[in-house]
């Protein structure tokens, strides 16, 4: 199957709408791609805190509209990215959204790990719950957003969920652009899973991005991967080598903690 992973460059004077209507466009464009794979946040901005409750919208607001008419006309399963999502209570949430070959929605997932420590993300959105795979016509996608790449319980839970490809849309900074490679290497390789990794270029909220999309195979070779500035990296992945390389290397079959054993090691 074929990806595209599309790093839309965030500027400041550019609107939400011009935004979108530029991101539905890049997305239209990927006809004969089977994935099309959209930044964290990108229509909001992931670092611009203060425009947060002014932008936020609901799962089929002006943002899912956009793109789920990209992804009928190019016929694309789409990973929109993420929008803020503001839930029937009032709570923002970080919110991924994948779309089918006929614009229709089949996964959402509300990200798990806030940034932000006592400040942002953490304070203003609130925090997912769900662990969320989807099955396609290429296999099984499990979602995951940006921070969550440095909680590898998460990565865990998605295999047992049975993801055999895993996407993770973010606005990682460049300042911390060393970790952003090791850790999503060290995801695909461990769960042995396909991971395609989109970071927004550009600047969100005066944060430069890291861009550096890149796609990783379950042995942890990096398949593609763009660089700070260009805009699209694809890629082509063969499916077969998830079950191919658990089955060369059965290192997932040894697992003790976290399995129910009856005579695992115990915790004390």
């Amino acid at each position: 199957m074929r990806a595209s992973l599309i790093q839309l460059s965030v500027d400041a004077t550019e609107s939400a709408d011009e935004r979108r209507h530029r991101a539905a466009s890049l997305v239209g464009g990927r006809k004969g791609d089977d994935l099309v794979v959209l930044p964290e946040l990108w229509a909001a901005g992931a670092w611009s805190y203060d425009g947060w409750e002014r932008d936020a919208e609901g799962v089929d607001g002006p943002t899912a509209q956009a793109v789920s008419a990209a992804a009928r006309r190019a016929r694309v399963w789409l990973h929109a990215g993420s929008i803020v999502e503001r839930d029937e209570d009032g709570t923002l949430y970080n919110t991924a959204l994948l779309f089918d070959r006929d614009g229709e929605l089949r996964g959402r997932y509300r990200k798990i790990h806030r940034y932000g420590f006592d400040t942002g993300e953490a304070t203003l959105m609130g925090a997912g719950a769900d662990v969320v795979t989807v099955p396609t016509d290429f296999g099984v996608v499990g979602l995951a957003i940006c921070y969550d790449l440095r909680f590898p319980e998460l990565f865990r839970a998605l295999l047992d969920a049975g993801a055999e490809l895993i996407v993770v849309p973010a606005a990682w900074p460049s300042a911390r652009l060393e970790h952003w490679r090791l850790l999503t290497r060290t995801r695909a390789l461990e769960e042995q899973v396909f991971l395609l990794a989109c970071c927004a270029a550009g600047t969100h909220g005066g944060v430069r991005q890291a861009g550096h999309s890149v796609a990783v195979d379950p042995w942890g070779t990096v398949l593609g991967a763009a660089g700070a500035t260009e805009e699209t990296v694809t890629v082509d992945l063969d499916m077969a080598r998830v079950a191919g390389i658990r089955s060369e290397l059965p290192v997932l079959r040894d697992r003790v903690l976290g399995v129910e054993a009856p005579d695992g090691p115990r915790i004390r």
